[in-house]
């Protein structure tokens, strides 16, 4: 007979689904990032001057897996700034973001624009031809990163109401305030020393020394301070 989880096993699985998310998340923006500086693709480009060989990189071909990338780790940065609803929709976009930066480098691997491009800049002729073209394994890598930033969106749907979130002391508007030292507070402490004195008070007093009146012990005018017999008529 079969048993729902424990909120214990949830809550477990859930902080092993955050260490896989923010592990998978920074290597796959990782992959997509060095990936774009990398050579996709080669070919010769020959024209009146002769054949000359060129090179695209990644960046050249399509910067959307790049941009994708940056946004993606922006988003998962972000689950823990924000709760609820706005948690969801933040899972939401970088999920969109790694299914966006796969289809962009699988588009690229087999884009030769870039490549007609550079031929043209080469030869100085627009209708340059290219031979020999080949496309390395770079927009593979890139979208291997994009596969990972996919899965930590899914990760992020389906556990990230049970991560943490950002403490109050980041958020604005907390009010948070650490409570002032009283009187009595500790003058073997530098700071309490000097709080106590800008606040106009004896730090050496303990907490029950003087009067209750706050007269602090000061003699009268009169010189009377202190005298509780009754006078005389």
């Amino acid at each position: 007979m079969s048993t729902a989880p424990s909120a214990t096993d949830r809550d477990r699985a859930a902080r092993r689904a955050l260490g896989a998310a923010l592990f998978g998340g920074a290597l796959g923006a990782a992959l997509v990032l060095v990936s774009a500086g990398q050579t996709w693709g080669e070919a010769v480009a020959t024209g009146p001057g002769g054949a000359l060989p060129v090179e695209v990189s990644g960046g050249d071909v399509t910067g959307v897996p790049s941009a994708l990338a940056l946004v993606g780790l922006a988003a998962l940065v972000a689950v823990f700034a924000v709760r609820g609803a706005a948690r969801l929709l933040v899972a939401l976009t970088l999920t969109l973001c790694g299914a966006g930066t796969v289809a962009a480098a699988l588009a690229g691997a087999v884009d030769t624009g870039a490549l007609s491009d550079a031929a043209a800049t080469a030869t100085g002729l627009s209708g340059g031809s290219l031979r020999d073209v080949s496309h390395s394994a770079w927009p593979y890598v890139a979208a291997a990163g994009g596969v990972l930033l996919l899965l930590v969106g899914l990760l992020a749907l389906r556990h990230g109401r049970r991560w943490p979130a950002m403490g109050s002391r980041y958020e604005r508007g907390s009010g948070a305030r650490r409570p002032r030292p009283g009187p009595g507070a500790d003058a073997d402490r530098p700071e309490d020393l000097w709080k106590a004195l800008d606040r106009g008070e004896d730090p050496t007093d303990g907490p029950g020394d003087g009067p209750a009146d706050g007269s602090g012990g000061r003699p009268a005018a009169d010189g009377t301070a202190g005298d509780d017999r009754p006078k005389g008529p």
